[in-house]
């Protein structure tokens, strides 16, 4: 069991620097791409998958939501203006995975416990973040694409993330 838990914070490590390399990727010209029927820009999903972790935390009763500093206007509605640049963006993801996993491993050491989500087992957050995380990084290539990115930068986005889960 130990291993399989260090397994998957070693997942949601290397998750966080493909989120990084991502990051390296976009700028913040991109941030209002969408796809113009309705779907988040590209800046409003980064904001969202940082948005999310404080959530989650907030739904569990965990006092590790306070960690996260960084503040985005998402808030219950569908769209809202994108405050953040991608240096915020990169302090709100390092300071929400550090979070996230603090409050995992503090109610896996019989710390607090979770409530409402995850309740059976706090490590299925973890899961959660990978698979929400993954969703909306290919909502974003794909809006990188369709905003005019090149074959040639997306070969090289993919080139830099897909090594990281193959180490």
């Amino acid at each position: 069991m130990r291993r399989d838990l260090d397994s998957l914070v070693e997942a949601y490590h290397r998750n966080g620097r493909v989120n990084a390399v991502l990051l390296d990727a976009v700028t913040e010209a991109d941030f209002s791409l969408s796809d113009g029927q309705g779907g988040m820009s590209v800046g409003q999903l980064l904001e969202h998958l940082v948005g999310v972790r404080k959530v989650y935390l907030d739904r569990v009763g965990s006092r590790f939501a306070g960690q996260i500093t960084v503040q985005t206007e998402e808030g219950d509605q569908q769209f809202w203006n994108v405050t953040l640049s991608v240096e915020q963006l990169r302090q709100a993801f390092a300071e929400s995975d550090t979070a996230v996993l603090n409050a995992v491993q503090d109610a896996l050491s019989g710390g607090e416990d979770f409530v409402n989500y995850f309740a059976s087992n706090p490590v299925q957050m973890l899961t959660l973040m990978l698979v929400h995380d993954a969703n909306h990084r290919g909502q974003i290539t794909t809006l990188l694409r369709q905003g005019g990115r090149s074959e040639e930068q997306l070969s090289q986005l993919a080139a830099a993330t897909w090594p990281v889960w193959r180490e």
